[in-house]
């Protein structure tokens, strides 16, 4: 029997082939998540409930200087963190963010990114007791927002 060579694969045909595996991971699985949030907001500002928001939050928000519809972002970045980047392109576009501001919040949104997905994915898979998931989830909000006070302490000196 002749055995069969593998045939070696060059670097640029693995360089394309890794460019197709990310492109599908990119359209398949993050730009729902990035359309639906970016949607939302665009519908939340329509229907005025995002001003309703804003008008609720922004004294919970004015700690890290924020306008209240910010805090959208972070229950977005809670349960998808394409989502939080959709939601604050969404307020970005309708000017209802700066860019500093989608700065501020940035740390936040890879802090808590998908929180709601990885407690059953990862935790549940793990069998960790589920009596620990709120300080868990705690603890990742806590380091979330203060990274947002530490991320617009540096905006501030720039």
């Amino acid at each position: 029997m002749m055995a069969e060579k593998k045939q070696k694969k060059n670097i640029i045909d693995l360089f394309i082939e890794g460019c197709r595996k990310g492109w599908d991971t990119g359209i398949r699985n993050m730009m729902p998540n990035v359309l639906m949030a970016f949607i939302l907001i665009k519908a939340l500002n329509v229907t005025g409930l995002l001003k309703f928001l804003g008008v609720v939050f922004a004294p919970v928000m004015a700690l890290w200087g924020l306008p209240g519809e910010a805090v959208t972002v972070l229950v977005s970045a809670l349960m998808s963190m394409g989502g939080a980047i959709g939601a604050a392109a969404g307020l970005l576009s309708a000017g209802t963010m700066t860019a500093k501001d989608v700065t501020v919040v940035m740390p936040a949104i890879y802090l808590m990114g998908s929180l709601v997905q990885y407690l059953g994915r990862c935790l549940g898979t793990a069998e960790v007791n589920s009596k620990y998931y709120a300080v868990m989830v705690g603890i990742a909000v806590l380091n979330a927002l203060l990274a947002m006070w530490v991320m617009k302490i540096i905006v501030a000196m720039v």
